[in-house]
């Protein structure tokens, strides 16, 4: 199970590689997402908090890469964390994320991506709720509900 300390390591060390790689060029991932999740997603952007209903939701299913479609994390690791980004306690599997050192706005954060893709998805804190401690804090255009749960 996932921890801080073993995602700072991650972060430190490098990520695992992942089952598979997903490379295209900007042009071809500008005319498949929107603008909001090209900016997002391909530019490091972040969403307004609350913008988005998917804080809100929590249906069973699971949430995958808007980008390529690699599941990333089930409904059952959601929380409302109030911070007004979907919130996930941890992902499907260890290597379907990727760590980078962010020290960007004067702070050391944590992004994550897709490692499949190379989609920023958003940032992961160490002030999450048990059993790992974790939240993953995520936009929501960066994801998409690709399964209900049976």
């Amino acid at each position: 199970m996932l921890n801080w300390q073993k995602v700072l390591q991650i972060a430190k060390d490098g990520n695992p590689a992942p089952a598979q790689k997903i490379s295209k060029t900007e042009a071809e991932w500008r005319e498949q997402l929107s603008p909001d999740q090209f900016r997002v997603t391909r530019q490091q952007g972040t969403e307004r908090p609350f913008s988005n209903e998917m804080c809100a939701l929590f249906q069973p299913g699971i949430y995958a890469c808007v980008c390529c479609k690699t599941r990333l994390f089930d409904a059952t690791s959601k929380f409302d964390s109030g911070t007004g980004w979907p919130s996930f306690t941890e992902p499907l599997d260890e290597k379907a994320i990727a760590y980078h050192a962010d020290t960007s706005l004067g702070m050391t954060r944590v992004e994550t991506t897709c490692n499949t893709c190379d989609a920023h998805l958003g940032h992961v804190f160490p002030d999450g709720p048990k059993p790992t401690g974790l939240r993953y804090c995520m936009n929501a255009v960066a994801l998409e509900k690709v399964k209900d749960a049976d």
